[in-house]
């Protein structure tokens, strides 16, 4: 099992991420699969590739996203909760 704030928690200390949120999405192989989402720091040019790097170094190779999407903003409730089902309709 990978916990989402496991996941967030790693990627927050990526240089040049402000926010993150991961979901299980369908994967053909292992059943299912990380995808995280990133809202990249004011200026900042942080690539999928250095964000997979950090998430490599800092967790255990299942846990690591198989999927990066760059966002402008994560959606949420009026008290600043992610809303995970919503991010399941961002392509």
């Amino acid at each position: 099992n990978v916990y989402p704030n496991e996941v967030e928690a790693v990627v927050a200390n990526c240089p040049g991420v402000a926010e993150a949120a991961c979901i299980g999405v369908p994967h053909a192989k292992t059943g299912e699969a990380v995808k995280l989402f990133v809202v990249r720091l004011p200026g900042a040019g942080v690539t999928e590739a250095e964000v997979i790097a950090h998430c490599r170094a800092g967790m255990t190779g299942y846990k690591v996203p198989s999927v990066v999407r760059f966002v402008d903003a994560l959606p949420k409730s009026n008290v600043g909760k992610i809303l995970r089902r919503e991010l399941r309709n961002v392509d």
